[in-house]
């Protein structure tokens, strides 16, 4: 796309008047610059590594366990491009600066930014350590961040625990106390105490009942199972599982974004 876009602002340069080939001179000499191609390359680099954990968040059939899974690959890939892909990242820069006639600076140069030159103040950075750490670095760091708090200590248990009641799990020990837990820490308000009580007791048929059952093993979400449960009219004798159930697809991470 990039190509088409410089040959698109030249022809409008070229046949335009007034503003607007000012407007399109201003942006082609913007776009073709190393800062942007650096930045430009940067975003596409951290989209690619975290699109995957974006698409899985966003599926309507909430796919917890998948989802787990990826937060942390997704951390372990960005702490990876920022320790060991520095150079490499570089290097397209470089040659995609090269093919297309872009000016690359000598990153062996002094920085200055617009702040310290206005106080004439001396920089001992140059541009490599400006491009690497303060964009490179720090833009990785800002994601890996926003990761943290979006997948905090306690967003993790609560996903962790919601995994029991995904029917992809259904070949792994039942764990009933992670349910019972689930409840008591997350959805206090939900369930008096003598649904507490009720719950464990509906949990110890379920796991006869239901998690034995072939057409259940063949269910592939939290959402297929709320579905099931009413279908088979199972959702009367366990109507505590299917309340703990609906509360999981109602999650943040199913309305999650992909900005960041």
């Amino acid at each position: 796309m990039f190509t088409p876009t410089c040959e698109v602002l030249l022809k409008i340069i070229e046949e335009a008047t007034g503003s607007i080939k000012g407007d399109a001179n201003s942006t082609y000499e913007t776009i073709t610059t190393f800062d942007f191609i650096f930045i430009l390359h940067l975003e596409k680099e951290i989209t690619k590594i975290t699109d995957l954990l974006f698409q899985a968040l966003q599926r309507q059939t909430q796919d917890i366990c998948n989802a787990l899974r990826l937060v942390a690959s997704t951390k372990m890939l960005l702490q990876k491009m920022k320790g060991e892909r520095w150079s490499d990242f570089l290097s397209l820069d470089r040659s995609f600066c090269e093919l297309r006639n872009i000016g690359i600076p000598h990153l062996s140069s002094p920085y200055f930014s617009r702040e310290s030159q206005a106080r004439n103040e001396h920089n001992d950075h140059t541009l490599e350590h400006h491009y690497r750490v303060d964009i490179f670095c720090e833009t990785t760091n800002c994601q890996l961040t926003e990761l943290d708090n979006w997948f905090n200590d306690s967003s993790m248990e609560l996903l962790q625990l919601s995994t029991t009641l995904d029917p992809k799990n259904a070949y792994e020990p039942f764990r009933s106390d992670d349910v019972c837990q689930l409840a008591e820490k997350f959805y206090p308000e939900v369930f008096n105490d003598h649904e507490k009580v009720l719950l464990k007791l509906q949990l110890q048929h379920y796991k006869v009942d239901v998690i034995q059952y072939t057409d259940y093993k063949q269910l592939t979400s939290i959402s297929e199972l709320c579905q099931w449960l009413i279908k088979t009219r199972r959702v009367t004798n366990f109507s505590l599982i299917y309340r703990v159930a609906s509360r999981i697809l109602t999650l943040p991470v199913s309305t999650a974004k992909t900005e960041m």
